[in-house]
């Protein structure tokens, strides 16, 4: 088969002849159909991830959709989605033509390639699931409750938009840089777009406030560090912020007085903490949306053969979903 192949750490894969994978007792063998760039995989190939360096060469990939070929209870041609510990561990990824993940790592995929082709599907991927279950699971979203959604213009803060309207949300506040990442976040057609400003967090505050006077019941924050210490102080009673990243700062000050005044909860998530029917639940409704035209992630489609330019596409923007496909 053919595959993006990473041979030296820190450099991009490339397109190569590569063996065919054998699938073992309770595994999978899959066709792949589409496979997303995430910076999962450039953190892993870069040699510097915390999960350690892997043996070369291996085929990155750590999601991916296409089809079942064979193997445990899933007929031939069943479309779904799979997840793989490629640079997390030994092995190969999804970044090939014939993929072999456990059978518990192997969703299926209710809806079929005509209501939302396979590219958007693995555009959304695990972030369109964070941002599903960081919502409705560990921030408890109600219907008509308030939502800000920090680092909009991400994959995942692009999903949550989507997200929180399909949950019945009241008014959705998206919160980002200016330029791209604000006009990625406004095609997702929230209420208001907030757009960050130098490090102030009494500025951001008033601001969101502005937009939100009601003030928010949840906020996804995907950023952390002052731009979620500026949420804090426009949130409601009981409020929840769910923090699934740190993409401005691993750390944020937050004020005492703040927290007990209002009540609110910070909480923590990962998409590592889900039992496999909840990532299965949420993928399935995440799929739904899309094909509903609800949710969406910015991408960019390229052929395995240009590896290369869609590895270097991925370093260059987060918030723009690097696919490849056959």
């Amino acid at each position: 088969m053919h595959a993006a192949v990473l041979r030296a750490h820190g450099a991009a894969p490339t397109y190569a002849e590569h063996r065919d994978p054998l699938p073992g007792p309770d595994e999978v063998l899959v066709r792949i159909t589409a496979a997303p760039v995430v910076p999962l995989d450039l953190l892993c190939a870069s040699g510097r991830s915390y999960f350690g360096t892997r043996e070369l060469p291996y085929v990155p990939g750590v999601q991916g959709v296409g089809e079942v070929v064979s193997g445990a209870d899933l007929p031939p041609g069943t479309r779904v989605f799979v997840a793989t510990t490629a640079g997390m561990a030994d092995g190969d990824g999804a970044f090939a033509d014939l993929c072999v993940v456990p059978r518990s790592a192997v969703v299926a995929l209710s809806l079929p390639e005509t209501a939302v082709d396979d590219a958007h599907v693995a555009a959304l991927g695990l972030s369109g699931v964070a941002a599903w279950q960081a919502l409705a699971w560990r921030g408890g979203l109600r219907p008509g409750e308030n939502v800000l959604v920090l680092g909009a213009g991400g994959a995942v803060g692009q999903a949550a938009i989507g997200a929180a309207r399909a949950q019945g949300a009241g008014r959705v506040v998206a919160v980002c840089r200016p330029g791209a990442s604000a006009t990625r976040a406004a095609a997702q057609q929230p209420d208001a777009v907030v757009e960050i400003g130098e490090p102030d967090v009494e500025t951001l505050a008033e601001a969101l406030l502005r937009a939100l006077p009601e003030r928010a019941d949840v906020v996804l924050d995907p950023v952390f560090g002052w731009v979620a210490e500026a949420a804090t102080r426009a949130m409601a009673p009981a409020g929840r912020l769910v923090n699934l990243g740190g993409s401005a700062s691993d750390a944020a000050t937050f004020s005492s007085a703040v927290l007990r005044a209002t009540a609110i909860s910070v909480l923590g998530y990962t998409n590592n903490a889900l039992s496999p029917e909840q990532r299965a639940s949420a993928l399935d409704a995440v799929v739904g949306e899309a094909a509903r035209g609800r949710m969406s992630v910015a991408h960019e489609v390229h052929p395995l053969a240009e590896v290369g330019r869609a590895w270097e596409h991925a370093g260059g923007s987060a918030g723009v979903r690097q696919v490849l496909v056959p």
